[in-house]
């Protein structure tokens, strides 16, 4: 065997070593390099970075501002409740996912198990309500309602009960002085979610996960001004979370208060005489459907004519608005959104519509004389008017003979109307209008008295009603035209005949659907507050306004006021003439027309009132009482669904609700003491040096002061008790009864 020479192999190693020596110095060089910079260079921004990775912040929720009436009484202010709620995040840490704690709570708490173990479950697509719809990271509340005692059983034992707390919180409460609940204005809280989170974390407003945001009403609509801004201390902690230091503090800011419009104790006799006007509604006999009226929803607003202010709204069926505090039992979330309630939640001043029946008339009127008719002229009021071989009758057959437009809303007379109508629709050209565009008077009057769209009001989730003219037709038969052709039968019943016609040409205007028009029938629909917009123009010379119920946005310390000015939305399109002559006819309707016999006695020489009844008809369902009214200071607008005509089921009402304002006594006298409210509330709550806005006390017992004011020929009545006396709502400054203790009790969204 041969030997390598052991020189043979040194020069190959030795240039190895050399290879590995430069590698692990350029390597120590690259390393010390980068150390130099980053413990150098950038060693103080890093530094800043990993003492941020050991900062712990811990919130403090703001306080929310509170609702105020115009004098300023609370509709919705805070009170400190002990707060049970559990850490999802903490549950989930344990074996069961926290199961026999959450279920070992309920029996502390007197709860049903299941519905707190249903109350800390997410909301999802697949997950029924009630769950929590809130971020996962933030503490649920299980109950606002905890008892010294339970709170503390549950801090004395926490090794029992990982992950649960229980502390003194600031929670929501709608005091409803007076018994004026005024829930569908006022709305309701609800936690907020992480996609509401995102949202607005660029904005101005950022929400943090422990914040409850509005979800309808005012607490919506005004939410970023009464929520103020959460208070946020940073501490600084070691890798066993222990408090090194206190790194920054923010203070809380609370949140500004809001002061409406909204007059407690007007807004109680709205509430009590709408509710009234149903049940005695529920009483009488409909001759036509052969049953008792249901009166199965309605709504009531009262409205500064000179301003657009709202001073009361009331919407029924209502319901209580601190169910929602604390979170919505399941029972009472199904009462609220089931159809056998009749959706309370709604509020049906600006989100019922309906037919406006003969309360339109005053825009047809309008529409006439701009088309040349004459205000002062001779029509025919006719028991009848016959079109293509239909009738058209005139309420129960009255014939009037000829007569003016002026006594033609008067007595509502529909058949003048049905032969204006007709003449325009001839004058456009028929069923198949000329070349060009058709004039269409009485469509164009709509628009421009507002209808068809929001008015503006400072509420959420307005509706627009519906003006049916020619455009809507169109889109309307577009959308329904294959189901009409597919079920429509030209010798079936009258739904089937007249899905037939409209496959045929349910985008044209027949004759019929024009004269329905003018009397508020038909396609048309309103709803209350357009109807008050209109109404308190008529009141105040022509000016629409914007309605609103924000008055002032003033902060807590008292020192910033932005006031909530009207705001004009336009004009109506009738000149002063015409104006004068529909306010002339209007304040008929109470003296010697349709609202008469609810009127008599009225003061008319010292408080002069002006009115428009309505009776809609809505097929399938009993017809639809409106009144419309106003002074020279307010409107009072009032809607019973199935319950018959506008003056026999609303005008003692709408009666009281005057009576109460101006102090009118059975007799027809006026005590102004007993005026709640004789002119319209202009200036602001007074503000003390520490930002508190002390309310003023109403006395007495709202369920006895509530009765209605009776005629005197009433048989049981004092003809002496006024409705300004029994109309009055009264209690202190505060309302400090709870309500009924929940358990139990759900936080959700709808």
């Amino acid at each position: 065997m041969t030997n390598i020479p052991e020189t043979g192999r040194t020069p190959r190693v030795q240039t190895r070593l050399v290879v590995i020596q430069i590698l692990v110095l350029s390597l120590l060089g690259t390393l010390g390099a980068r150390l130099w910079y980053l413990q150098i260079r950038q060693g103080a921004e890093y530094q800043k970075e990993a003492s941020g990775n050991h900062v712990q912040q811990v919130v403090q929720p703001a306080v929310r501002g509170s609702i105020l009436d115009a004098r300023g009484v609370p509709l919705a202010d805070n009170e400190t409740r002990l707060v049970v709620s559990a850490s999802r995040t903490d549950l989930l840490k344990q074996k069961d996912d926290g199961k026999a704690v959450l279920t070992k709570l309920a029996g502390v708490l007197g709860m049903d198990p299941k519905e707190v173990l249903q109350k800390v479950r997410l909301c999802d697509a697949k997950t029924p309500q009630p769950c929590w719809n809130g971020s996962p990271y933030q503490p649920i509340p299980i109950t606002d309602e905890a008892t010294p005692k339970q709170a503390l059983q549950i801090r004395e034992r926490s090794e029992d009960f990982p992950g649960i707390t229980a502390e003194p919180e600031a929670v929501r409460r709608y005091p409803s002085p007076g018994g004026a609940n005024t829930a569908q204005v006022l709305g309701y809280l609800g936690p907020v979610t992480d996609q509401e989170i995102q949202q607005a974390k660029n904005t101005d407003s950022p929400y943090l996960r422990s914040d409850q945001v509005g979800r309808s009403g005012l607490e919506r609509q005004y939410d970023k001004q009464l929520r103020g801004k959460a208070g946020v201390t940073r501490y600084e902690v070691d890798n066993l979370g222990r408090v090194i230091g206190k790194a920054e503090s923010d203070a809380a800011q609370p949140g500004d208060n809001l002061v409406t419009s909204i007059d407690a104790r007007v807004q109680r006799v709205a509430e009590y005489q709408l509710d009234k006007a149903m049940k005695v509604a529920r009483q009488q006999y409909d001759k036509v459907t052969g049953e008792k009226y249901k009166a199965d929803s309605g709504a009531v607003v009262v409205m500064e004519a000179r301003t657009g202010r709202i001073v009361a709204m009331a919407s029924n069926p209502t319901y209580d608005p601190n169910v929602w505090v604390g979170g919505i039992s399941a029972k009472d979330y199904a009462k609220l959104t089931g159809k056998k309630s009749n959706y309370p939640l709604l509020n049906r001043a600006i989100q019922g519509q309906s037919a406006p029946g003969s309360t339109f008339k005053v825009v047809s009127t309008a529409a006439a004389v701009e088309a040349g008719y004459d205000f002062d002229g001779r029509y025919p009021c006719t028991s009848s008017y016959s079109v293509g071989g239909q009738v058209f009758k005139n309420f129960e057959g009255e014939n009037f003979g000829p007569i003016s437009l002026g006594r033609a809303l008067e007595v509502s007379c529909d058949t003048v109307f049905y032969g204006l109508a007709h003449s325009e629709w001839k004058r456009d050209g028929g069923i198949n209008p000329k070349k060009g565009r058709p004039k269409d008077y009485f469509f164009k009057a709509a628009h421009q008295f507002g209808l068809g769209k929001e008015t503006g009001i400072d509420l959420p989730n307005e509706v627009t009603g519906r003006v049916p003219d020619r455009q809507w037709k169109q889109n309307y038969w577009k959308a329904n035209k294959d189901a009409w052709c597919k079920t429509g039968k030209k010798d079936g019943d009258y739904v089937q005949k007249i899905a037939y016609e409209n496959c045929l040409e349910g985008n044209k205007m027949r004759a019929g659907d024009e004269i329905n028009y003018s009397i508020g029938q038909g396609d048309t629909l309103v709803t209350p507050i357009q109807e008050a917009v209109i109404y308190g123009a008529l009141a105040n010379g022509g000016t629409m306004y914007a309605p609103t119920v924000g008055k002032a946005i003033i902060s807590a310390d008292g020192k910033r006021v932005t006031e909530i000015k009207p705001r004009v939305r336009g004009r109506l399109p009738v000149d002063k003439q015409t104006l004068k002559g529909m306010n002339a006819a209007l304040e008929g309707v109470i003296t010697r027309g349709t609202a008469a016999w609810k009127f008599q006695g009225w003061p008319q020489d010292k408080i002069t009132l002006h009115g428009k009844t309505g009776t809609a008809e809505v097929y399938g369902k009993q017809t639809t009482s409106w009144l419309a009214t106003y002074s020279k200071d307010y409107t009072v607008i009032m809607t019973i669904a199935q319950a018959g005509t506008g003056s026999g089921a609303s005008g003692e009402a709408v009666r009281n609700i005057y009576s109460a304002l101006y102090g009118v006594q059975a007799d027809g006298s006026i005590d102004k003491k007993k005026a709640l409210l004789p002119t319209p509330q202009k200036g602001l709550p007074k503000v003390s040096s520490d930002g508190t806005i002390p309310a003023p006390r109403i006395t007495g017992d709202p369920a006895e002061e509530q009765q209605a004011h009776k005629k005197p020929d009433d048989t049981g009545a004092d003809p002496q008790q006024t409705a300004a006396t029994t109309a009055s709502p009264t209690t202190g400054n505060r309302d400090t009864r709870r309500r009924p203790r929940r358990r139990g009790s759900r936080r959700m969204l709808t």
